[in-house]
């Protein structure tokens, strides 16, 4: 009797180990099948379980899937996954263990784009993840709202790093901007007595040290829920002064208005009136 209620325990142990191993999806399969596929790799389940009741409430139209190791990928053969969160807690990207994941991962779905979730927040790790590959990296320290912001900009095919590690040159730019010192853009200006000044505009000189602040921002490519939280506005705070940057740029979107502020950095000033 002892040895079979011994067996029976061991059965049930090794069913748990291979449900956990399975997908988890956060909606029945049989009515998601055309939804893209997000999937959360994490081992440990009360934070599985977190990370997977966050991102059903705030990103919707994806099935989110999470599984414990990345054996569970094999139930989503044929899926369109978009994207897969891997945390590698706190061991280096170039641990060989890692690289044989990323590899795996880069073979099986060479489409979905992957993040990284860390418990490292250095620039040699991040520099690492990027330079494999990787679209986002997630330090755990990071707060939630920014780690959800930066996940809507890596499945918009953009690129996340926090900003502490972006690069020393970028990110000393948020935090103190120099005021504009390109070339001037000259403009004729005729005085009463018929003569012809050549004057400079004031088009660029003009931006506050906010704005440049949130300029700087816009020129890392960060959605603006990032740039309030960098900054420590609301965000129609930063909605507000990229709309006077775009007034004082003359330009009709953010992306010109960076352009235009890379052009006369450059000293280039060719830009449509």
């Amino acid at each position: 009797m002892e040895i079979q209620a011994s067996t029976a325990v061991q059965s049930f142990s090794e069913i748990g180990d291979i449900m956990d191993d399975s997908p988890n999806p956060a909606v029945p399969i049989s009515g998601s099948q055309k939804l893209p596929v997000l999937v959360i790799i994490e081992h440990h389940v009360l934070a599985r379980t977190c990370i997977l009741s966050i991102l059903n409430r705030e990103l919707a139209g994806f099935e989110i899937v999470e599984m414990a190791t990345t054996s569970g990928l094999n139930w989503l053969s044929g899926r369109d996954v978009r994207l897969i969160a891997l945390n590698i807690g706190d061991k280096e990207v170039t641990d060989p263990s890692i690289e044989r994941t990323l590899a795996l991962l880069a073979e099986s779905y060479p489409n979905a784009y992957v993040a990284l979730l860390s418990n490292r927040n250095d620039e040699a790790t991040a520099s690492a993840a990027m330079q494999r590959g990787v679209r986002g990296f997630f330090p755990t320290s990071i707060p939630v709202e920014v780690a959800i912001a930066g996940l809507r900009l890596v499945l918009a095919g953009g690129v996340y790093r926090p900003l502490p590690i972006i690069g020393q040159d970028e990110a000393s730019n948020l935090n103190k901007m120099p005021a504009y010192t390109g070339p001037p853009e000259l403009s004729v200006v005729h005085d009463s007595s018929g003569a012809s000044k050549i004057m400079p505009e004031r088009t660029m000189v003009d931006l506050t040290p906010r704005e440049q602040h949130v300029l700087a921002a816009l020129k890392l490519g960060l959605p603006n829920k990032l740039i309030a939280v960098k900054l420590k506005l609301s965000e129609n705070t930063v909605k507000m002064h990229i709309q006077h940057i775009m007034r004082k740029c003359s330009a009709r979107n953010r992306t010109e208005a960076v352009v235009r502020w890379s052009e006369r950095l450059s000293g280039h000033n060719g830009h449509a009136r």
